[in-house]
């Protein structure tokens, strides 16, 4: 017998996929927390090209016979993630001058579709928590726009590694969510 499942992002058997991108992320930001020497504009190219991996890997999850519930906001992202991630890859001049506006962008729309996820979930138990983590996501979007205002790169350096340590935790925790239940 079947339950009903309210998950906003939908249960998908590549869920391992989406955990694998947030353990990676977990790791580079731990990694440039630790190397910052490595430089603003290594930083910007290796978030451009997860960017690029974060993309493909929304576009998978949204796609096929037996996409997620929630397959319309997994296709938004990817197509996203995958124009930023493009734009910095292509040129590290331009991705230095527009990395904090762009990674803004990112975390505002992840924001955005975490407090849309938790106001969908009400009915089950830790809704609160995506709640909490799409206020997080926006403050973080609203601190890089205003690192990209005073153009502090020391500042921006700092969020790049809170933020890829903070979204790959992020991704971790959807992921466990997209798992689908164990039939017995």
């Amino acid at each position: 017998m079947k339950t009903s499942n309210l998950n906003f992002w939908g249960t998908s058997k590549y869920w391992w996929v989406v955990l694998t991108l947030g353990i990676v992320m977990v790791l580079c930001g731990f990694a440039y927390w630790f190397w910052p020497a490595i430089g603003y504009a290594v930083s910007s190219q290796i978030f451009g090209w997860l960017m690029v991996l974060a993309g493909i890997v929304q576009l998978c999850v949204s796609s096929g016979k037996d996409r997620p519930r929630g397959w319309g906001w997994w296709l938004a992202g990817g197509i996203i993630d995958l124009f930023i991630g493009f734009m910095l890859v292509r040129s590290v001049i331009l991705s230095e001058l527009v990395f904090p506006y762009f990674i803004s962008i990112v975390f505002l729309f992840w924001g955005i579709s975490a407090i849309f996820s938790s106001v969908s979930q009400r009915a089950r138990r830790y809704w609160w928590l995506y709640l909490i983590n799409g206020i997080l996501l926006m403050v973080l979007g609203f601190l890089f726009l205003e690192a990209g205002y005073v153009t502090d790169m020391v500042m921006t350096s700092f969020l790049t590694s809170i933020a890829f340590v903070y979204w790959g935790f992020s991704i971790a925790m959807i992921s466990y969510d997209m798992r689908p239940p164990v039939e017995e």
